[in-house]
């Protein structure tokens, strides 16, 4: 067992559920399967990653992929037992045994080069780390390659085209960087949440989420108030096999949602807005074999 206290030390943040962070004693006395091969460089020093399923079947279109910051649980993406989540770290950290105890960028040093050398560009330079991890996150987010290559992301990990130029690259970068940012939840990429929370429940019931629902672009939580000018494609929206905006809601029936709450339901519906319209604004030349 866990000694009295020493658990208080342990207690890490979760990627729970999409846009849903909770918290967990990272110990094998309570978290068993923690999966420390990946989990423990989220753990060892700042990170981004990109969580996937190695295939998808409860959906046509292809969803199951979001970046986090954390360590998270394997239903992060989806719940469903042949969608398990896989989690891919940008940066690896050593262990305390290794003689070269520098950080290291997770990539195949031949397939990083090469796209290094078919990026570089006159006014852009060589992408680093980052732009690369944008470039794959918009391609994972473009439409066409979705549609594309439907039948084997429902079978194998996705695979990543090469670009078909420069321009194409650090294009779809800056797509990358911009749903990158959404999803981590930067404040500054999110900007201001035009949907305001409306109403006043009575005593008890106030602020109290009860039965979810949408109507004419009003998100009710309960039958007095609801957040207004909510965009259909927001409610509705999938990433993975989960509706966040529906999910993060029925999550917290029952509960009285505080401020914060209110303001990080409101960024939900803004990133899901958000990231649907820079979606549809991916272009990808897919010409070329992915790799």
């Amino acid at each position: 067992g866990l000694a009295q206290g020493s658990w208080e030390e342990l207690i890490k943040p979760i990627a729970y559920r999409p846009f849903d962070i909770r918290y967990t004693v990272f110990d094998s006395n309570v978290a068993v399967h923690r999966r420390e091969r990946a989990s423990r460089h989220m753990l060892a020093g700042e990170n981004i990653s990109i969580q996937i399923s190695r295939q998808q079947k409860s959906l046509g279109e292809y969803t199951n992929v979001l970046a986090h910051r954390l360590i998270s649980e394997s239903s992060f993406v989806s719940n469903k037992t042949s969608e398990i989540g896989y989690l891919f770290p940008l940066y690896l950290y050593p262990d305390a045994q290794d003689l070269d105890q520098s950080r290291r960028v997770n990539f195949d040093p031949r397939l990083y080069a090469e796209l290094q050398k078919r990026a570089r560009h006159p006014e852009q330079g060589t992408p680093d780390e980052i732009a690369v991890f944008d470039y794959i996150y918009a391609v994972l987010h473009c439409p066409a390659y979705r549609e594309t290559y439907a039948e084997f992301l429902k079978a194998d990990f996705p695979r990543i085209p090469w670009p078909s130029s420069p321009d194409a690259f650090w294009t779809l970068a800056a797509k990358g960087s911009e749903l990158r940012q959404l999803h981590l939840m930067e404040p500054a990429a999110i900007g201001e949440t035009p949907f305001p929370f409306m109403g006043k429940g009575e005593g008890e019931a106030d602020n109290r989420v009860e039965k979810p629902r949408y109507h004419k672009g009003k998100v009710w939580i309960n039958p007095y108030q609801y957040f207004d000018a909510a965009p259909e494609v927001a409610w509705k929206f999938y990433i993975g096999g989960y509706q966040p905006a529906q999910k993060w809601l029925k999550d917290r029936k029952g509960q009285r949602l505080s401020y914060e709450a209110v303001r990080h339901y409101q960024a939900i519906l803004k990133i899901l807005t958000e990231t649907d319209r820079i979606m549809h604004s991916i272009t990808l030349d897919l010409e070329e074999d992915a790799t």
